[in-house]
């Protein structure tokens, strides 16, 4: 007798394990388990990544469409130079922290300047003068700081008063700042260059400037 129900409890206990594990997987299943167009996908996770959806831009007129096309062709032009100006300005100021020695970190900051003018000066000669106003704009979009400040950090303040009052001479300020919040043609540099990484047209690069991409489209296309 003892026997007997020895064996039942046995018994009892594991088609209760049984119909636990029963109703696990089928609730396991029933978490994994995504319909796509009327189909059963099994899957540990589906992972999905951000879609950004980019308003249409509009324009009053057909002059307008131009311009705009004109200046994106610009944008993408010189925005590789100030993206690169931001790399080596990070990666000045990083290693000059590993570099002992005010002797040292001046010798390596030369050689970081040296490096910049020899890549930029014969390739930004054959920059037309918006072009050259609109990557000075970016390159305060990339680092923070204006081109100015940037030659003024690097070399003495006179080289950037020279460098300055050069460029001036083609109507082109190094002082100039990148301003979407209140200026219209800034905000459509910022919606080209959005649209072009959105597109991998461009490499994007994180902007080192306080402002909202999509709060500016709202505030430029209601105007």
């Amino acid at each position: 007798m003892k026997l007997f129900l020895y064996l039942y409890i046995l018994f009892v206990s594991m088609s209760l394990v049984a119909q636990e594990d029963s109703l696990i997987k089928t609730d396991s299943i029933q978490k994994e388990s995504f319909l796509i167009k009327g189909d059963s996908l099994y899957n540990d996770a589906i992972g999905l990544d951000d879609v950004m959806v980019l308003k249409k831009m509009k324009f009053s007129t057909n002059q307008d469409r131009i311009k705009y096309l004109i200046l994106r062709r610009k944008t993408r032009k010189v925005y590789p130079y100030a993206k690169l100006a931001s790399e080596k300005l990070t990666d000045l100021n990083d290693n000059l922290l590993l570099i002992k020695g005010k002797r040292k970190q001046k010798k390596y900051t030369k050689r970081i300047q040296k490096y910049i003018e020899e890549e930029f000066s014969a390739k930004l000669k054959k920059l037309t003068r918006t072009e050259g106003q609109i990557l000075i704009k970016l390159i305060h979009r990339q680092t923070g700081i204006t081109a100015f400040e940037l030659i003024k950090e690097l070399r003495s303040g006179w080289r950037a008063f020279w460098y300055n009052s050069t460029a001036s001479m083609f109507d082109i300020s190094l002082k100039e700042e990148y301003n979407p919040v209140n200026d219209r043609e800034d905000y459509y540099i910022e919606d080209i260059l959005m649209r072009s990484f959105l597109d991998q047209i461009l490499e994007k690069q994180e902007h080192q400037l306080d402002f909202d991409y999509f709060e500016l489209t709202d505030k430029w296309l209601i105007e």
